[in-house]
């Protein structure tokens, strides 16, 4: 096979996760081209906080855990988080000399020969032992479908290409999703549009108590056991609910966060339930999540009749080679970093237990 490059481990993407994995594995001994990897389609670092709206400043970041080795110090929590944690991780992979290679696209990973992968690129095909996969979800923004959306006259846009509140002055704004980017859309919104609403297929569940590490602890075992079982993962939002803070406080006694069950349909002028209650919007805002990118996984068939990937801590339960990180359980900043550290330790015990092939 022309142009087929020889490394131990391929790790795919360039986020927390990524950068994790391959600062752990750089750590251990790993030499970066000679015997791993990094490939990132993204156009420069940061990973998914590169394409964050400006709005979104790094003081309004929730949980944002430093990478290992490197503490971010000093920032500015008034500028814009793309630019905070996009120079962060520049600094990172500069300073512990990662050689991450961008732009690459990954097309696909299959079976090789003497037991290795092919990791199919847009630049190369690369052959390794292992692979770490942190590709995250932000390529992937989920949209749900129903009646009527096409029909709609106005305009249709996901949380992926919100672009700050000032675009919505004077609009009739409908923002669909109950977790934290909907309520950020909304309490950001409301004083430029001429109306919003909030709607969401269940009622908000707002956290008074502290999210003390315990609680993170049992959050975090709540989303493992759906990917242990072979399910999709769900976010760890999702089952440790949203925080009761000021800013959502007024939110809910100004009436911005005063939540309506899921339409039914879309018409042209706006959103209908069978009830018979219309909303006008000018806008349809889907604050509604994101997919885990691993189709370019779809080779190795790794899917369960859940529809999901089978993971223990990292590894891919069919197939040891294979770690995900990022991936359910470890889809936050300080479960990225453990996840990565996790998955280094089990790829050098893998490795050491198979002799390369000839």
């Amino acid at each position: 096979m022309n142009n087929v490059r020889e490394v131990e481990v391929v790790v795919i993407g360039a986020g927390q996760a990524g950068l994790s994995s391959a600062y752990h594995l750089r750590r251990t001994g790993f030499e970066p081209d000679r015997d791993f990897v990094v490939l990132d389609h993204s156009p420069r670092p940061g990973g998914a906080w590169q394409f964050r709206w400006p709005s979104l400043t790094y003081g309004k970041v929730h949980g944002m855990h430093a990478l290992p080795g490197m503490e971010l110090t000093d920032a500015d929590p008034l500028r814009p988080s793309s630019e905070v944690i996009g120079a962060y991780f520049d600094r990172y992979e500069r300073t512990f000399d990662l050689r991450v290679r961008r732009p690459v696209d990954v097309r696909a990973v299959r079976d090789g020969s003497g037991g290795r992968l092919l990791v199919e690129t847009s630049h190369a095909t690369w052959s390794a032992r292992a692979l770490i996969n942190a590709t995250g979800t932000w390529d992937r923004p989920f949209r749900p479908r129903y009646p009527g959306q096409e029909t709609f006259r106005g305009r249709q846009l996901h949380t992926a290409q919100y672009p700050g509140p000032e675009a919505f002055a004077g609009l009739r704004v409908v923002v669909v999703g109950g977790g934290a980017s909907g309520t950020q859309h909304l309490l950001e919104i409301a004083p430029y549009a001429a109306a919003t609403t909030w709607v969401t297929r269940r009622p908000p569940v707002w956290r008074e108590e502290p999210f003390d590490e315990n609680a993170g602890r049992e959050a975090v075992a709540l989303v493992e056991e759906r990917v242990r079982q072979g399910l999709p993962p769900r976010s760890v939002v999702s089952v440790t609910g949203l925080p009761l803070n000021d800013a959502i406080r007024r939110g809910l006694s100004d009436g911005v966060l005063d939540r309506l069950p899921m339409f039914d349909r879309i018409e042209p002028e706006g959103v209908v339930w069978d009830d018979g209650r219309r909303v006008a919007a000018d806008v349809i805002l889907w604050a509604t999540g994101f997919r885990p990118v691993i189709g370019h996984l779809a080779p190795l068939q790794l899917r369960e009749p859940g529809g999901g990937i089978r993971v223990e801590g990292t590894r891919v339960v069919g197939d040891p080679r294979i770690h995900l990180v990022g991936y359910g359980p470890s889809a936050s900043t300080v479960g990225a970093n453990r996840a990565g550290r996790a998955a280094v330790r089990d790829i050098r015990r893998l490795l050491a237990e198979e002799p390369a092939a000839a």
